[in-house]
């Protein structure tokens, strides 16, 4: 027997990441991370066919997070992400004077920059 469990929908042999429980008294398919076991009146499902599933008509489907599993980036978080590149981007103020803006401080192990591309010293040196 083969220790990967794969996707119990007929021909696929992808391995599965879900699992797929009815619940009839309640008319609800709950879809969750895969099981530590199988579970006779249990499917595992693989990544493609746990993301289209779809309950009949009347039925609720409840999909339960896997708390283990890495999160997708949300848009504030790419929009974070595109801010702080932005931020690095841009060049260094260069004003001496009080009309300069202020300089930014130079991190100590930092020889030279180049738009967002830094130059640092060796940590021994």
């Amino acid at each position: 027997m083969s220790p990967v469990r794969r996707c119990s929908r007929t021909a696929c042999g992808r391995p599965a990441v879900a699992t797929l429980t009815y619940v009839y008294a309640d008319s609800t398919a709950v879809l969750g991370p895969l099981a530590t076991y199988a579970e006779p009146h249990c499917y595992d499902l693989c990544a493609e066919h746990s993301e289209r599933l779809t309950a009949p008509r009347g039925w609720e489907v409840v999909r339960l997070s896997d708390p283990s599993a890495p999160s997708r980036p949300s848009g504030d978080d790419l929009e974070a992400l595109a801010n702080a590149v932005r931020e690095a981007a841009r060049p260094p103020e260069r004003g001496d004077g009080p009309q300069g803006g202020g300089r930014r401080t130079a991190d100590p192990m930092e020889v030279a920059r180049r738009g967002h591309l830094r130059v640092l010293r060796s940590p021994d040196s």
